[in-house]
């Protein structure tokens, strides 16, 4: 399905990502505060040499604090960025100057640091925070520092946004309302009346949301539904409309059985252009990568992709040229549709590895708990300084083992010395 086309290195550990919509653009935000941008080649392009080249375009030390949240404008010529200095800054996109920025505003002495951005419409930025705070500002008033609307639609920090897709009523094209997911429950927010809805408490972590239209009840196909992710490894399906509960569970990661598996910490869907149908991908807190086919409810099992062995990935998208990146750890990695028959090649390597693993059972197995022992140590030995990462994850584990129930590809070529 996918094959690892390169693998960036970063100065720093990744907390964000955002991709340009129309041009190959990447733009990252580091734990040291510094946002880049990465320039990735055309699609079925390559140098003198036969090589594709990525190249840096700007680099700078945008925040104090760790960059947290990346967004582009729908148009693509500008960004918004916001780190735990409590700033947000907006700045081209080419060139990475900074033309304005305002402060995150707080209820106390103490900073309320970002956890989520996202730019909704021309009009309106959404802005979540640590302490829980949704905040709205109107982009249209030239100058403004303070959020026009602020929402609390969940008792804990907001994990992540996904825009509705307009009404046939819409004029302007564009969303207006917006799913959200924050710690046990998911909300519906509408950028005019406020929160409109909260599902029932899911006793369960919800931490990734991705829309999938083209899917729902057997008298309405063309309502769509959303993808949620969980802290235990469990994707769940909710009808669009329906948000009091949801409708459908497919476990995606069920290796630890009554604890749960590895949370489901970043998802997209594959774009309908590649012909793989209601498909999506999911990031999981090990680092690998699962594929679920929405349609037949089921985990693919075929598809052997790996963002890392210790690192979790924390984001995921699909640039203009439909190529999946992949981000985690200090690495991005691009990621490229396979070829007919290199799909059949792929397809015969894993029918052989299954073989062999029939004949050699018991000594796979000794192997791979081996690996497991080897990842869970170097998990252990990770960098204390990236706390404001780990600590969340800590804590969402620390909740599965205490009440969650019984429901509970490889790098080609590496490019050294990008900054």
């Amino acid at each position: 399905m996918f094959e690892n086309l390169c693998t960036i290195p970063l100065q720093a550990d990744v907390f964000t990502t955002a991709l340009h919509p129309a041009q190959p653009l990447l733009t990252v935000g580091l734990s040291s505060g510094h946002v880049q941008t990465y320039r990735l080649p055309p699609i079925d392009s390559a140098d003198e040499h036969g090589k594709d080249v990525i190249d840096t375009t700007w680099s700078t030390r945008r925040h104090k604090g760790s960059c947290r949240c990346l967004g582009y404008t729908h148009d693509g010529a500008n960004v918004y960025s916001a780190g735990t200095d409590a700033l947000v800054k907006y700045f081209d996109a080419e060139t990475g100057k900074v033309q304005s920025k305002m402060a995150i505003p707080t209820s106390t002495t103490i900073p309320d640091a970002p956890t989520l951005l996202h730019v909704l419409n021309p009009q309106s930025l959404l802005l979540a925070t640590d302490s829980g705070a949704l905040h709205i500002w109107d982009t249209r008033e030239d100058g403004t520092k303070k959020p026009a609307q602020t929402h609390f639609p969940h008792s804990d920090y907001v994990s992540s946004i996904t825009p509705l897709p307009p009404t046939e009523e819409s004029t302007s094209g564009f969303s207006k309302q917006w799913v959200s997911t924050g710690g046990t429950t998911l909300a519906v927010t509408d950028v005019r009346r406020g929160v409109l809805v909260r599902s029932e408490d899911q006793e369960d972590e919800l931490l990734s949301s991705t829309f999938v239209p083209g899917l729902g009840p057997k008298k309405n196909r063309a309502n769509g539904v959303m993808a949620i992710g969980s802290g235990s490894g469990v994707l769940t399906v909710w009808d669009k409309g329906a948000w009091d509960d949801q409708q459908e569970r497919i476990i995606v990661d069920g290796q630890r059985g009554s604890q749960g598996g590895e949370s489901i910490d970043a998802l997209t869907m594959i774009p309908e252009v590649l012909g793989y149908g209601k498909k999506v991908v999911c990031g999981l807190g090990d680092g690998s990568l699962r594929v679920v086919d929405l349609a037949d409810r089921a985990v693919l099992t075929a598809p052997n992709l790996r963002h890392d062995v210790t690192e979790g990935v924390v984001s995921l998208g699909f640039d203009c040229g439909n190529r999946l990146i992949s981000a985690g750890g200090d690495t991005i990695k691009v990621w490229e549709e396979l070829s007919e028959l290199q799909g059949e090649e792929q397809e015969a390597e894993n029918h052989d590895d299954e073989e062999d693993e029939e004949e050699d059972g018991s000594e796979d197995d000794a192997q791979e708990d081996g690996r497991k022992r080897s990842a869970e140590s170097d998990d252990s030995d990770s960098d204390d300084g990236i706390t404001e990462m780990k600590q969340r994850t800590k804590r969402r584990r620390e909740a599965q083992k205490s009440k969650l129930g019984p429901m509970g590809a490889h790098g080609i070529m590496g490019f050294d010395g990008l900054d």
